[in-house]
């Protein structure tokens, strides 16, 4: 389902898992953060910043499913909040297993990308790595959650049992600009499973989804079917994607990214679309 934004301001019982992540923090012999500029890592590197000062630092991956917008803003959004940033080079595309995109995808992404944070935190001398997995993401299939036992990595919003609209309420509260953002996820998430991932396919999505989003849509994902854009937009916002000139707009993006159909699917964005289809999960897919 979608994620609700109504505006609401944390109340007595989410301050009280504020308090206990920011214990969490503070219990740390400093913190490298795994930080994208989504609404989970810039709340988390905002409270790592404030509770850890020079002993936090952001570390933001940069690779061809990590468009570069996101990037862009991650910088802004860094400095803003007052954390030290650094960027390293991650390539999910030459980890094997990964292009040809099994179930199991997001492990070996996230046991590559653990392994380049944990020498970023050696380097700085900090004594410890966090992801920014919240307590409502246990709901889908996270593979990549066994990479982070496996490596020894945090995930301190889970820890504090924070889930997704009390983040966004305390982000809101901290006057955080992401705490309206519109969920994201890397590039690989648009392709279904046994699909291969190569640099071109991540390409045709980001030039669609990128049109889509200067047009005004606030939640999009072009899910890549072979020569098949399939659409996901809010459901509030499907009906302004038929206009004609509009519609028209993107089918030629669609068109002019290489993609043969451009179709909208009628049940609108949701998490994990591609999931749907998963009928027995591989083990520690919690």
């Amino acid at each position: 389902m979608p994620e609700s934004c109504d505006g609401a301001r944390a109340g007595a019982e989410t301050r009280r898992k504020l308090d206990r992540l920011r214990a969490l923090l503070r219990a740390t012999d400093g913190l490298a953060v795994a930080y994208s500029g989504g609404v989970d890592s810039t709340f988390l590197a905002a409270v790592a910043a404030a509770e850890l000062g020079d002993r936090a630092l952001a570390v933001t991956a940069l690779s061809p499913t990590y468009p570069a917008r996101e990037q862009a803003e991650a910088g802004e959004l860094a400095a803003r909040i007052g954390i030290r940033q650094v960027t390293v080079e991650s390539n999910e595309l030459e980890i094997p297993g990964f292009s040809d995109n099994p179930p199991e995808r997001c492990y070996y992404c996230k046991r590559e990308l653990f392994a380049v944070l944990r020498r970023a935190a050696r380097e700085h001398g900090l004594g410890a790595v966090a992801d920014g997995t919240n307590a409502d993401d246990l709901r889908d299939y996270r593979p990549g959650r066994r990479a982070a036992r496996e490596s020894g990595v945090m995930s301190p919003l889970l820890e504090a049992g924070l889930g997704k609209d009390e983040i966004r309420a305390l982000s809101r509260d901290m006057g955080l600009p992401t705490a309206d953002k519109p969920a994201q996820a890397c590039l690989a998430s648009r392709f279904p499973y046994g699909s291969r991932i190569t640099a071109a396919k991540l390409a045709q999505v980001d030039a669609v989804e990128r049109v889509l989003r200067e047009s005004g849509f606030r939640q999009v994902r072009v899910r890549h079917h072979g020569e098949t854009a399939r659409i996901e937009v809010g459901a509030a916002e499907i009906a302004r994607l038929l206009d004609a000139p509009l519609r028209a707009k993107v089918v030629c993006a669609g068109k002019a990214a290489g993609f043969a159909y451009v179709t909208l699917d009628l049940q609108g964005y949701r998490t994990g679309s591609l999931n749907e289809t998963l009928t027995d999960k591989p083990p520690d897919s919690a």
